[in-house]
């Protein structure tokens, strides 16, 4: 039994157990500083408001962004569970809010290089984050990486976060079209979801998504949707002077009710009778028969 056979059979077995399955969102942006990270923090408090188990990955190797934010410093990351036989709840770190967080260290990039076994443990590890969280949310490195775009590839959800900026917007095009062109991306298993970043308003969150939609619809015939928009706020910068993502500095914050309306977009019935959960077995699967085949 090859690798990727092992991987199928230990999916099957997980999405017939009948505990549900982990709701995976990636979160990405085509370049640096556009505040990726504390929209993943501040969707991760806003859905724990909401009553959901949530998770977030810090996938961002080298920036340990999300732990800086947290003011917490992990003991274990990802690559001790697939190096050291750490299991899952050993390197789950609980940050404010009582949301967890996972730093992935550079575990993923030696997947490929694993023996059956390990593979095995691993998938069979990420398959209990479905019974811890309900959500996962992934926070990827900027830009057009090949470990970005494997994270990509294998989710279903999207959120690419982007600002006014001519350059941000070139960049989120930049991404999507990279996306576009992978030779396992398929557009019609992926939702892609556009949150407008420090913006003055509404009218120019909405200004920015048609000039990022037009160019994508028009060159890559790529679906993408507006979620929502996050105004520029002297609040959201004072909270990260305190190490304090904003949802918790000053939930009254203009960028804290931002994020609680896009959370409860993105937990809108009608927006999600679409979308298929895979949870986190199928979703490292695909990167690893990714590497395998690539």
């Amino acid at each position: 039994m090859d690798q990727a056979e092992q991987l199928r059979n230990i999916i099957k077995a997980s999405s017939q157990n009948s505990r549900p399955l982990a709701r995976v969102i990636t979160v990405t942006s085509g370049k640096g500083g556009v505040g990726k990270s504390n929209t993943c923090i501040n969707l991760a408090l806003q859905f724990k408001k909401m009553g959901q188990r949530v998770i977030i990955l810090d996938a961002d190797f080298g920036l340990a962004n999300i732990e800086i934010m947290f003011a917490t410093i992990p003991k274990n990351n990802l690559s001790d569970l697939i190096y050291k036989g750490k299991n899952i709840k050993d390197i789950i770190t609980w940050g404010p809010g009582d949301v967890g967080f996972i730093s992935g260290g550079s575990g993923i990039a030696g997947l490929s290089n694993l023996s059956r076994e390990y593979l095995n443990y691993i998938i069979q590890n990420l398959v209990e984050l479905d019974a811890i969280a309900d959500v996962i949310i992934i926070d990827t490195g900027a830009g057009i990486s090949d470990a970005v775009l494997e994270f990509l590839v294998a989710s279903g959800e999207i959120l690419v976060v982007t600002t006014p900026e001519p350059t941000s917007i070139t960049d989120s095009y930049s991404l999507l079209k990279s996306l576009n062109r992978h030779p396992r991306f398929g557009k019609e298993n992926s939702q892609i979801k556009v949150i407008a970043n420090r913006v003055d308003s509404e009218e120019e969150g909405k200004s920015l998504f048609h000039k990022l939609n037009s160019v994508v619809s028009r060159y890559l015939k790529l679906p993408i949707q507006y979620l929502g928009y996050v105004p520029y706020d002297n609040q959201l910068l004072d909270a990260i002077m305190q190490q304090t993502p904003v949802s918790l500095y000053n939930p009254a914050a203009k960028s804290a009710i931002a994020y609680e309306e896009i959370a409860a977009t993105l937990m809108n019935k009608e927006m999600n009778k679409k979308l298929k959960k895979r949870g986190m077995a199928a979703f490292f699967s695909h990167i690893v028969n990714g590497k395998k085949s690539g």
